[in-house]
């Protein structure tokens, strides 16, 4: 896989994240095939990329709070 060119990229902070500024996620939606995240506390760190779909099914299940019994 190439890699992706994320130095252009607009990111959003996620609408979990609390006004205090600690443990959030951003995430660009730029690509519409993969969503690239990042610790918005380090933004010149590593960022992940997932394909959509498995990032859409992790979000579902975050939100349906079925971690919780795992």
């Amino acid at each position: 896989m190439r890699p992706i060119d994320l130095s252009t990229v607009t990111w959003r902070k996620s609408s979990y994240s609390n006004a205090d500024g600690g443990q959030c996620l951003e995430v660009a939606d730029d690509f519409p095939a993969l969503v690239p995240v990042r610790d918005s506390k380090d933004p010149h760190g590593p960022a992940l990329v997932f394909p959509a779909a498995a990032w859409a099914s992790f979000v579902g299940v975050v939100k349906d709070g079925s971690l919780l019994g795992a």
